[in-house]
């Protein structure tokens, strides 16, 4: 392994610690205390004496205040190589298992969404970039600078509106039909599809604009480059200069904005989830806000982050596959 390239790693392992640290403190810097407040709601939902409940929170909180900073945080540790990401306050189950139960959906609904994204932006923005000073050129930058503006809550409430509630397109809510059966069949690949239409619209509209100007700024610069110039005094096609000299050097610039973009997706899907009702990261969030659930907040913060600080990593030696001037240790 080359000196970069374990800088690399040392960069992203070390930007995981801090999220980490991060995680454990911000349990701790939430106003009141917090293990007092869940005692309370413990002895008036169970009916169990004060002391009983007190420590019912702090098992639940894998938090015992009284214990020094240092144990506390070891304590954490512990916790957290078991997989123990503690106990929902609002739904009682481990965070664990509801973060495995709504990742795949935020998962599934991001990705379709970056790859429609990414593919209809970066086209739109070469067109506009070989087109530039036209008409079409004018027309995808207003779109796209428009689309940009709009907040991706308000294009999945129009979406909503117009396609489930007036026109009965799709459903309302949900990720797949309750009379479907969850399992790897056709029937529930293409409910799970069509469910999740409306929710990958949204993302896609409001971001489909940012790749698009992304890709016409690169692609205009790329056009006046002199390899370019020399395949046009060559005589090669308009659509061989476009695809394979303009095209993929375009795109690569983008790469790594790409995992950025989904780890974006996954931080930033509250309000799109929580409109359509789609059971994902997003939704929970929502909700764990609203009801104060502070350990589910923190254990999706900290997976979100470190699904985030992965593809990043992971971005960085992808691009240097893409662009063979790029070594993968520099």
């Amino acid at each position: 392994m080359s000196g970069p390239t374990r800088r690399k790693i040392m960069v992203a392992v070390f930007t995981a610690c801090a999220a980490l640290v991060i995680t454990f403190f911000l349990l701790r810097m939430m106003p009141g205390d917090i293990v007092h407040m869940i005692a309370l709601e413990l002895q008036q939902a169970q009916g169990v004496p004060y002391n009983e409940a007190y420590e019912l929170a702090k098992a639940q909180l894998n938090y015992d205040p009284d214990a020094s900073v240092f144990m506390q945080f070891l304590k954490y540790l512990a916790g957290l190589a078991q997989g123990n990401l503690g106990v929902s306050i609002v739904y009682k189950i481990p965070v664990g298992g509801i973060i495995l139960k709504s990742l795949p959906w935020t998962m599934f609904v991001c990705s379709l969404a970056l790859l429609c994204s990414f593919t209809a932006g970066t086209l739109l923005g070469m067109i506009a970039a070989r087109k530039r000073g036209s008409a079409l050129d004018h027309a995808i930058t207003l779109y796209s600078t428009v689309t940009q503006a709009i907040p991706d809550f308000l294009i999945a409430l129009m979406l909503l509106v117009v396609f489930a509630v007036k026109l009965r397109l799709f459903p309302i809510v949900g990720a797949y039909s309750s009379d479907t059966v969850p399992g790897f069949n056709l029937a529930f690949i293409i409910d799970a599809l069509y469910h999740a239409v409306l929710p990958v619209t949204a993302f896609t509209l409001q971001c489909m604009g940012t790749w698009a100007l992304q890709a016409r700024a690169t692609a205009t610069s790329i056009l006046n480059e002199d390899y370019v110039t020399v395949a046009k005094a060559k005589g090669l096609k308009e659509r061989t200069i476009t695809l394979h000299y303009v095209g993929r050097n375009a795109m690569l610039p983008l790469v790594t904005g790409l995992a950025i973009s989904f780890g974006a997706m996954l931080g930033g899907s509250m309000f799109i989830e929580g409109i359509f009702n789609y059971p994902g990261i997003g939704f929970y969030v929502g909700q764990a806000i609203g009801t104060r659930d502070f350990m589910l907040i923190q254990g999706i913060f900290l997976v979100t982050t470190f699904a985030m600080i992965f593809a990043v990593l992971m971005s960085e030696f992808v691009y240097s596959l893409l662009d063979p001037r790029i070594k993968a240790g520099q």
